[in-house]
């Protein structure tokens, strides 16, 4: 939850009272720490300071701040150690192993998953739902992450090791860590692990698992720059956990300048970065058929697919912050090329200086010189396009929330079909709902009545069949859908995506006009489109903005192009057929690809 930056609201030294009562509190929360510990953790005489903090998503927070560290947080009035404690007090929390790449995830703000455990001889912790745990790393004792069980240990097993596991709320390279004094945690080895080496097959296993299963824990926010993904940074502090036990062997005064330098260091990297994907999108994937280029999509469709593969983009960790002010920059300082707001609000590329030195003597990197430079298909985009994964969801509704309570799935929790009908049938077992007479029946309780039946329906049904069963709880969910960029973070949003529209309209002297609008959230570039279709055709086309929509244009094409339009949709860019409206107002007779 401190994956983005955190508001200050207050800071105040503690009073003698509360102290007393922060040292009771943390007693009772944490049993395994004796008097000793607490007293120095709480220390009497010292300055112990209260911070009143926001999350980025609005929580309030509570911070215990000593000796300019970050000690504990409160949450929803329970408290939680940050890294600077479990560095002191590793097995203060039941622990989880996990590999350094997942880490990068964690800084990001994703939960743990299962697949990404690795289970140690002596088996997992012994854990109930919501009890605090940590996570460590496989080369390192020292916690990385603070959390609670998303299940208990037992569930796990039942699972088949496959979900969620922690919910990650604090982690190292976070801004609740940038809070204190940024250090590394330190080298504690693991007696667990006799070498990474043993692991290596089971984690070429595991990445695989996690890369097709982990689900990101908070929905980014929906005008979310698409840049907004994983850190640099992040990869950085797993090269920090390596690099531990040279940086202890340093003395004091080397140590404070590493730390000031490691700060430094991924601004500089992403600044490089950016500069690097910028002149190679420009040189190989952009074309002068192209311009006016949005810059939206020049990051989304040209940036990203030429990042360095093991690292990603994230503009506001680098000295721009915006993308705005880094292709300004792009402009004023290096003359590559220049912008214009063709309709308010947004910008577009409208010049490329092709014969720039910089660009001219820029070489694309050996890595993905192979990818660089795609087949034209005359005009039908000139980059590789691939369809994004939308997959529909559905959330619990206030009159849902009752079913899910032991599961602690609270209103506006966003689950997919599967796992809705798990949770159900696991209510319907644990509280032994299935009718003994038939098992295809399950009998209605009293929170099954409120939460599915209709109040016409309270005398007369009695049970229902398990399909009835599921349909009724989806019926009474909120739809939501996420959708997958190639390359980018899950993005989860409430209603239904909203299909590509293509529509006739008629003009001056009945002159037919093809209009399609929403390509954007496909991530398609209507620029691109319009070309790719104006080369099937033969016929003039133009983009137009949409009254009210940020960022969003409509395609307008001369003459009834259905056909046309569909075809290049459904055969060339791949987008399912149930994501395009108006097909069905194709010309009777027209021909067909």
């Amino acid at each position: 939850m401190f994956a983005r930056p955190i508001r200050v609201k207050s800071n105040t030294a503690i009073k003698g009272s509360d102290r007393r009562k922060l040292k009771a509190d943390l007693s009772t929360a944490f049993p395994s720490l004796s008097a000793d510990e607490l007293s120095e953790l709480v220390p009497n005489k010292e300055e112990l300071n209260v911070v009143k903090i926001y999350a980025h998503k609005g929580d309030a927070v509570t911070l215990y701040v000593l000796h300019k560290n970050p000690l504990f947080f409160e949450l929803e009035k329970r408290l939680y150690p940050t890294v600077y404690v479990l560095w002191r007090y590793p097995a203060l929390l039941p622990t989880f192993m996990t590999w350094p790449p997942v880490l990068q995830k964690m800084v990001g703000g994703a939960d743990l998953m299962l697949p990404g455990v690795v289970v140690p001889s002596s088996g997992l912790p012994d854990v109930k739902h919501g009890d605090y745990c940590s996570v460590t790393l496989v080369n390192n004792r020292a916690p990385v992450a603070v959390g609670t069980a998303a299940v208990s240990t037992g569930e796990m097993h039942s699972l088949g090791m496959k979900g969620r596991g922690v919910c990650v709320l604090h982690t190292y390279m976070d801004h609740l860590w940038a809070f204190g004094d940024k250090s590394g945690p330190p080298s504690l080895p693991n007696a667990e692990c006799d070498g990474q080496e043993e692991y290596e097959e089971e984690y070429e296993v595991n990445e695989m698992e996690m890369e097709e299963e982990e689900v990101v824990e908070k929905c980014v926010e929906e005008e979310q720059c698409p840049g907004e993904t994983v850190t640099d940074q992040a990869c950085s502090g797993v090269d920090a956990l390596s690099l531990a036990e040279q940086e202890e062997e340093k003395g004091d005064n080397e140590e404070e300048d590493g730390n000031q330098d490691d700060q430094k260091m991924p601004q500089e990297t992403m600044d490089a970065l950016l500069l690097q994907c910028f002149l190679h999108a420009l040189k190989s994937k952009v074309k002068k058929s192209e311009l006016p280029l949005l810059t939206s999509t020049f990051l989304r469709n040209h940036m990203f697919a030429c990042c360095p593969s093991g690292k990603q983009i994230d503009i506001k960790k680098s000295s721009y912050k915006k993308l705005s002010k880094f292709l300004q920059a792009m402009q004023k300082q290096h003359n590559l090329v220049r912008m214009k707001e063709l309709t308010k609000g947004v910008e577009s590329i409208v010049e490329v200086d092709w014969k720039n030195r910089q660009l001219r003597s820029f070489h694309v990197p050996e890595e993905t010189e192979g990818e660089v430079a795609p087949v034209q298909d005359e005009g039908e985009g000139t980059s590789l396009y691939h369809p994004p994964e939308i997959t529909t969801m559905y959330s619990v509704s206030s009159r849902l929330e009752p079913l899910f309570l032991d599961v602690q799935k609270r209103k506006g929790t966003i689950l997919q079909p599967a796992e809705v009908k798990h949770l159900v049938t696991e209510y319907v077992k644990k509280n032994e709902l299935v009718d003994e007479n038939n098992k295809n029946y399950v009998t209605v309780d009293p929170i099954l009545c409120d939460c599915l039946l209709e109040r016409s329906e309270y005398q007369e049904i009695g049970s229902l069949k398990w399909d009835d069963l599921f349909s009724r709880t989806l019926g009474r969910m909120q739809e939501c859908y996420q959708i997958v960029y190639p390359g980018q973070r899950p993005i989860q949003k409430k209603g239904h995506i909203e299909p590509i529209d293509i529509a006739v309209s008629s003009r001056g002297s009945n002159k037919k006009v093809t209009l399609i609008k929403n390509l954007e959230v496909y991530g398609l570039d209507p620029a691109v489109v319009a070309t790719a279709l104006q080369h099937r055709v033969q016929a003039s086309s133009v983009l137009q903005p949409i009254p009210g929509s940020k960022d969003k244009v409509l395609v307008q094409i001369q003459g009834n192009q259905i056909h046309q339009a569909g075809n290049l949709l459904l055969d060339h860019y791949q987008i399912p057929r149930k994501y395009i409206n108006g097909l069905e107002k194709a010309p009777k007779g027209g021909k067909k690809k």
